[in-house]
């Protein structure tokens, strides 16, 4: 089976309520809060973590590069509904690298899912995630994050190339 892509980029978000306004005020539609704790695990190539929430969990496998610009991401999904045992055996054979514990506003504008990060010894951030068909080129995809992008005014000091577990491996090692 093929993987999943997006595209996606992330960005830090220094005032939350006023971007918040504005994809609400561009159309996006609120799809509530999540509460997400991702277990990430040490592994050879591309990243695996388990993303628990109310509900279950999600294995996800993916490879993204890490640049300052809306960036391709490929990945694969499998669902668990008792993550325990699953972390258990992955910390056991993999070991666990960082946690990262975030709660995750939702909001979906044509096929971009915007989310409105709060992440512990992070802050706040935003993240915009366009949906890839298989077939696609990625223009359309590419088109829809730099036009969300400028709505959101998100300026390009404030896109990381990193992701929330890379950021805070490096913060625990300044400390």
């Amino acid at each position: 089976m093929l993987p999943r892509r997006n595209v996606e980029l992330k960005a830090r978000d220094p005032e939350p309520t006023t971007s918040l306004a504005a994809a609400l005020a561009y159309g996006a539609e609120d799809h509530g809060v999540l509460h997400q704790i991702d277990t990430y695990f040490a592994v050879n190539s591309g990243r695996l973590k388990l993303r628990e929430e109310q509900d279950g969990a999600t294995l996800i496998a993916y490879r993204r590069a890490d640049t300052a610009t809306a960036r391709t991401s490929s990945y694969h999904l499998v669902r668990d509904e008792d993550p325990a045992e699953l972390k258990l055996a992955l910390d056991a054979a993999l070991g666990t690298v960082v946690v990262v514990v975030k709660r995750r506003r939702v909001l979906l504008w044509r096929d971009v899912r915007i989310h409105f990060d709060e992440v512990d010894g992070l802050g706040s951030w935003v993240e915009l995630e366009a949906v890839v068909s298989s077939s696609s080129d990625l223009t359309a995809e590419r088109a829809l994050v730099a036009e969300l992008r400028s709505v959101l005014g998100i300026t390009d000091d404030r896109v990381v190339a990193e992701g929330y577990a890379a950021m805070l491996l490096r913060a625990e090692a300044t400390r």
